[in-house]
């Protein structure tokens, strides 16, 4: 059983966050469409089989240079909309 959610991130590079998690908030796989694709699929490795909660404490409100948000802020932004996603399966 399983959550998942396709995030269209606001004010960064990359264009379309997928992410899944099982029902148990634990995150599952992690895609991004976009963005610095090497500092992205690293993100995605670490994050695997870590709980929602604990990324988002980690990576809410970084910022990219002068941008109020980054790929990882907006990814934390899926996240929590991950969180109330239904379970599926």
């Amino acid at each position: 059983m399983t959550k998942h959610i396709q995030y269209q991130p606001q004010g960064t590079c990359s264009q379309l966050i997928d992410v899944t998690a099982d029902e148990n908030d634990v995150i599952q796989q992690v895609f991004f469409i976009g963005g610095c694709n090497g500092n992205l699929q690293g993100i995605c490795q670490l994050i695997r089989g870590m709980k929602i909660d604990d990324v988002i404490a980690k990576i809410d409100g970084i910022r990219c240079g002068t941008k109020r948000t980054s790929c990882p802020d907006q990814l934390a932004r899926a996240l929590e909309k991950l969180k109330m996603a239904p379970v599926e399966g």
